[in-house]
């Protein structure tokens, strides 16, 4: 008689919990990081404006100012709709979310193909493309393309991205958020936005996927049309 082999145990995958305090506070923590650096450069300008000894850079001094300001507001304006905070709308003008993406690209290396046609979305459409997009610039480090779809079939609407560029490629921490997985170790940064994508997907009933090739990562999410 021979013994049987014990069965090996599960493996299991710690579930991100996007409704602790701990989560609140690392995406306070990652918008406070994106605007913290135009609204530094408008002080840098302003202080030089204040320089007597630097009056010639007044003209550089105005540019900054002008550029940085611009970034902050079109980052503003992003993440109200991006991460939620305009909570008294339900639906929105797909043209409108365009115009906020463009604001986002605006300022990163990538550009920005928006193929979707003029429609009215929801608020979890909405969240979703707009935070699609955003990790579809962020995938493209070194510039590229990234082309942003929208199709409807039946009582769902598919997104997806497609970004292609050179050493185009997402963190670890990125796909263990896109995954729902809790941040083992790493960047809490990078991971918060990806982990709030699969929530926000998930909650409205939805699938969420992403395939990485060879400078190519494409992301796709059926929502609730």
């Amino acid at each position: 008689m021979t013994d049987t082999p014990a069965p090996e145990p599960a493996l299991t995958v710690a579930v991100a919990d996007v409704r602790g305090p701990d989560f609140a506070a690392m995406l306070a923590a990652r918008l406070c990081h994106d605007f913290i650096s135009p609204a530094s450069a408008i002080v840098s300008g302003l202080d030089l404006l204040d320089d007597p000894s630097a009056q010639d850079m007044r003209e550089d001094a105005m540019s900054l100012i002008a550029s940085s300001a611009r970034k902050l507001a079109d980052l503003l304006q992003f993440c109200r709709v991006a991460f939620g905070a305009s909570a008294s709308a339900e639906d929105f003008d797909s043209r409108e979310l365009e115009k906020l993406a463009q604001g986002v690209f605006a300022h990163v290396r990538p550009e920005m193909v928006w193929a979707i046609e003029p429609r009215t979305m929801n608020k979890s459409s909405a969240r979703a493309i707009l935070n699609i997009a955003q990790l579809a610039a962020s995938a493209l480090p070194a510039g590229g393309v990234a082309t942003l779809k929208g199709v409807a079939a039946g009582d769902r609407f598919l997104i997806t991205s497609d970004s292609i560029g050179a050493r185009a490629r997402l963190r670890p921490e990125v796909m263990a958020g896109l995954r729902g997985e809790a941040l083992v170790e790493g960047l809490g940064g990078p991971w918060v936005q990806a982990a709030y994508l699969h929530a926000v997907v998930r909650a409205a009933g939805g699938q969420l996927a992403v395939e990485t090739a060879e400078d190519r990562i494409s992301l796709a999410a059926w929502v609730p049309a």
